[in-house]
């Protein structure tokens, strides 16, 4: 289970930190142009904001515990994207854009599960 758990942040650490690192450096024009049309609703700053708050969090899920330094955050990124993606739902679900819900609910899954096994029986 821990190899299991390590494959899945890691996974859910390359996701978010490649979206969030395109949500900083990219304007919010470009990003409504490559589809993220839900950045309209948002400024450019809280667009860079949330890019830097998924960046943070994917890599919160593996550099604490690969350099054995506060490996408590491992578990509280994964909390932190719970928390992203529940405002991700909120968002896409009001926009009516059933597929990003979905991929949402998949990823707030994946992470609660980290969450779940780090805090748990899993710890470091």
């Amino acid at each position: 289970m821990n190899a299991l758990l390590w494959v899945i942040a890691v996974l859910l650490a390359v996701a978010f930190v490649a979206a969030g690192v395109m949500k900083i450096v990219q304007p919010k024009e470009k990003l409504i142009e490559t589809g993220l049309g839900w950045v309209e609703g948002f400024s450019a700053g809280n667009v860079k904001l949330i890019g830097a708050l998924d960046a943070l969090a994917g890599l919160g899920l593996v550099l604490p515990a690969l350099f054995d330094v506060a490996p408590v955050l491992v578990p509280l990124a994964a909390v932190g994207i719970v928390l992203l993606m529940i405002g991700a739902i909120v968002v896409h679900g009001r926009r009516g854009e059933t597929p990003m819900v979905i991929a949402n609910l998949v990823l707030l899954v994946l992470a609660a599960v980290v969450a779940w096994g780090r805090f748990g029986p899993y710890a470091f």
